[in-house]
């Protein structure tokens, strides 16, 4: 067996990422499906690392993982369900932490990330604050599964008469023919969080044309403008008030030209002063990157580490 090898995984709703790197030898990406928020997060996890190693012996895994609860919060359990690869360091963390860390690096800002759900996390001289991310019940605004049960409930309005006319229901119906049916069905769909924030590109691309759909786009940019405010409100500190603050926005639903401009709009005319920078890199660079989270970070509060 090689020894030494680090696996990082970037685990979202609806895929896992995960880099294996072996000393001396090229490295290798795999994608797995996505977390399953109603089942026991650190079998998957495992699961997943089992079957990116191959049979390589792991050293140290690194997790970044979406919906990550307090109660799973524990690496040490993540070391003890991956002993049979070797592995000697275990961390563990929000994705949100892993985000910022591959979109920001060191630097102190903001970072919002928007895909299938939504997370703000902001890093001050010695604050840390999380703002939303608590999932698709009771929050993730501005997230795709937003967007999509926006696109759905506008579309189930005009079909009924009490909404306006939308094609979103013509695109409702490449879906679901019987409209009348199409809630019974994903209902008892299993992957229906992801068939929901998979009307999202739909709403981006008819936001020209669909006074609707544009006005889904719009609600959405103010949702994340509005949280990553928050966010960097509660990591100043009163010398910090004059200070531009770097913000990140990542994930698919910043692909709507629409939504990226407006939410950039807001920001420009909000509260706080902030200027928008490009990723450095990915959640799984920031997977990789928690080897390198000193005690002393802000952010290390926020990273569980188990070794054996």
């Amino acid at each position: 067996m090689t020894e030494g090898a680090a696996l990082a995984i970037d685990a979202g709703q609806t895929g896992m990422k995960i880099r294996m790197t072996v000393p001396g030898a090229q490295t290798r990406e795999t994608t797995l499906p996505g977390v399953r928020t109603h089942e026991e997060l650190i079998p998957q996890l495992a699961a997943a690392a089992r079957t990116a190693a191959a049979g390589i012996e792991i050293a140290e895994v690194s997790a970044g993982v979406s919906g990550l609860t307090r109660r799973e919060s524990d690496a040490t359990a993540l070391l003890d369900a991956t002993g049979d690869l070797g592995t000697r360091i275990a961390r563990l963390t929000h994705d949100s932490v892993t985000a910022f860390l591959g979109t920001l690096g060191g630097e102190r800002g903001a970072v919002v990330a928007a895909g299938t759900g939504v997370v703000t996390l902001a890093v001050g001289r010695s604050r840390v604050a999380r703002v939303d991310g608590w999932g698709n019940i009771m929050g993730d605004a501005g997230s795709a599964y937003w967007i999509g049960r926006e696109a759905l409930d506008a579309g189930m309005r005009a079909y009924d008469g009490r909404g306006p006319r939308t094609p979103l229901t013509d695109v409702m119906r490449e879906r679901w023919p019987d409209l009348e049916e199409a809630y019974i069905d994903l209902q008892a769909d299993p992957d229906r969080i992801r068939i929901v924030a998979s009307f999202a590109p739909a709403v981006a691309e008819l936001a020209d044309s669909d006074t609707v759909s544009r006005s889904i786009c719009v609600r959405a940019a103010e949702e994340l403008a509005r949280s990553v405010t928050a966010a960097l409100e509660r990591v100043a500190e009163a010398d910090d008030r004059s200070a531009s603050w770097a913000v990140g926005a990542v994930g698919g639903v910043f692909e709507s030209e629409l939504i990226r401009s407006r939410f950039m709009q807001l920001l420009d005319e909000g509260p706080v002063a902030v200027h928008l920078v490009s990723a450095r890199g990915t959640g799984l660079d920031g997977a990789v990157a928690l080897s390198g989270v000193r005690p002393q970070h802000p952010l290390s509060a926020f990273v569980s580490v188990a070794t054996r």
